[in-house]
């Protein structure tokens, strides 16, 4: 018989940002206050699930979420590289408010194609992982579920490819907020549902900045 697997993918929490800077990849960006309340909050509400294993992008703020759920099932961080932020060339740079990156002289050569997108890693490329990952967590977690903690695109970009839908898309309408949990339900190999939900909700102070 066919077993049950679900598999959640977790945004890790807020980071700690003043600078309003696009991180990306960059190291020694950790949550803030509010991202650790939200990773404990996460782990209240999932921690009784019958999760039996735990992976996680090797950045800060992703370990640093997975942390509280992992002291409360007992589990190991499996870090794992293929979870992590998809690479953009702008990190580094400070955003200013809404879309002035994209006013910027010096960034426009980065813009030529937007459905790549020419500014980072390509959009099938970070589907790729993603999938590599999520069907390696699924062989080992069959008939149990399993959480991997990821950042904004990459899971996005799994759930747009997993529901049919064109990859490249508008950043500001992305359904995966900070500490939320995309859940895809596998009957044997077969994905049969995928579920969205905001355990730390309430803690969400608005809008983030893209790449994280």
């Amino acid at each position: 018989m066919a077993e049950t697997t679900v598999v959640h993918l977790l945004r890790h929490g807020e980071v700690h940002n003043p600078g309003g800077i696009l991180y990306g990849r960059l190291p020694g960006f950790h949550l803030s206050e509010t991202g650790q309340l939200m990773a404990e909050t996460v782990a209240k509400a999932v921690g009784g699930r019958d999760i039996v294993a735990l992976y996680s992008s090797p950045m800060e703020r992703a370990v640093e979420t997975a942390t509280p759920l992992a002291d409360k099932l007992g589990l190991d961080i499996v870090q794992d590289a293929r979870l992590i932020e998809a690479g953009n060339l702008l990190q580094g740079r400070k955003l200013g408010q809404g879309l002035a990156v994209l006013r910027d002289p010096r960034n426009y050569r980065y813009f030529w194609n937007p459905l790549r997108p020419s500014w980072g890693e390509a959009y099938p490329v970070i589907v790729a992982r993603m999938k590599s990952i999520i069907d390696e967590a699924r062989a080992a977690a069959r008939g149990h579920e399993t959480v991997l903690v990821s950042h904004q695109l990459p899971i996005w970009a799994i759930r747009s490819a997993a529901e049919g839908r064109r990859l490249w898309h508008d950043p500001r309408r992305r359904q995966c907020t900070l500490a939320s949990l995309t859940t895809l339900t596998f009957d044997g190999d077969r994905l049969i549902s995928i579920g969205y939900s905001e355990p730390a909700g309430s803690l969400d102070t608005g809008p983030s900045i893209p790449g994280a």
